[in-house]
């Protein structure tokens, strides 16, 4: 995006990019484009999602996936946990699953004559919350603590989770018999929201012709280092976002709050999730720079869920409406 200065010459909105700034991670760096070309190697046909999840990851956020079924939503974050080489569990949500089920207890031992605490799968450094919208609202809540802060409270104790610490949680839209909604602020804790899809045709063919039964078997483990990890989530902190494309986005999000096809706008916090996610997505880009484009390219996937459309409208239809309406001058 260009704005034209006092002399009539154009400009870019932010600095030109601070290279001295990206160079001394360029080792971290090229190991976030081999990790984006292994996922897209192995889920071709998910661009845009391995993006989203990948700015998500450097940005320390998690991400809800909403789709049917067998189209691969398991096995997509399975290989991005095998290429970082992070630990990973999963959690089959069930409307009879307990808080303790998913945290942990603390159980006597008579041995110690004491309390010894047990931790639940949650403490794992990538997180599988499937089906998540099958569990009670108060297991659901479990996850808020851990979400947001890092850690878990347990009889008046707090434990760290391991490091990087991600969510991902998936939910079936088609069924509705033993469900419960997703409450909003159980969604505002997810960065994104993302629909995998069917697979292209020739992807599917692809897919039916190989029938492996283990289609991670040719998936290479730790692309990425630990370090490199959160080298690059330290410097997401680092990246530029001038005052123009910050009074872009809370345009935006002003907008959202008075817009006449939702209810409910962007919550401040959904801003700020918003605007690190476009930091990681510069970042993602090798830039040091945000630009009202990446604001635009995650809108949907990030302030969709935070807000509450007109029955007459979608929120995604209401954020694509909102993008065309406010300026970006």
């Amino acid at each position: 995006m260009y704005f034209p200065d006092q002399a009539g010459q154009t400009r870019r909105m932010n600095a030109a990019p601070r290279s001295q700034t990206l160079a001394p991670h360029h080792g971290a760096l090229t190991a976030l484009k081999q990790l984006a070309d292994e996922l897209r190697r192995h889920v071709d046909d998910k661009g845009k999602v391995a993006d989203v999840m990948l700015c998500a990851l450097l940005a320390q956020g998690h991400v809800l996936l909403e789709d049917v079924p067998g189209v691969g939503k398991t096995t997509f974050i399975k290989a991005l946990a095998k290429l970082l080489g992070l630990g990973m569990t999963r959690v089959q949500f069930t409307s009879d699953l307990l808080p303790a089920d998913v945290l942990g207890v603390e159980v006597y031992d008579n041995d110690q004559k004491s309390f010894i605490f047990h931790p639940g799968p949650i403490f794992t450094q990538v997180l599988l919350a499937d089906e998540l919208n099958r569990a009670s609202p108060r297991t659901q809540s479990a996850l808020l603590e851990a979400m947001a802060e890092g850690c878990v409270t347990i009889d008046h104790k707090t434990y760290p989770l391991p490091q990087p610490f991600i969510v991902f949680a998936a939910q079936n839209p088609t069924e509705s018999v033993g469900t419960y909604e997703l409450p909003e602020s159980q969604l505002d804790r997810f960065s994104a929201k993302l629909k995998m899809g069917y697979p292209s045709e020739q992807r599917e063919l692809d897919i039916l012709r190989a029938a492996v039964r283990d289609p991670l078997a040719s998936v290479p483990a730790g692309v990425m280092q630990l370090a490199e990890l959160k080298q690059l989530q330290d410097l997401v902190e680092t990246v530029h976002i001038s005052e123009r494309v910050a009074s872009y986005a809370k345009r935006l999000i002003d907008q959202s709050r008075t817009s006449g096809g939702l209810r409910v706008g962007v919550s401040t916090r959904g801003g700020v999730i918003w605007m690190r996610m476009a930091r990681a997505y510069a970042l993602y880009q090798q830039r040091d720079f945000v630009t009202p484009d990446d604001l635009q390219a995650l809108a949907v996937p990030c302030l969709a869920h935070r807000v509450v459309a007109q029955p007459t409208t979608s929120a995604e239809a209401a954020i694509g409406d909102l993008l065309i309406k406010v300026d970006v001058q």
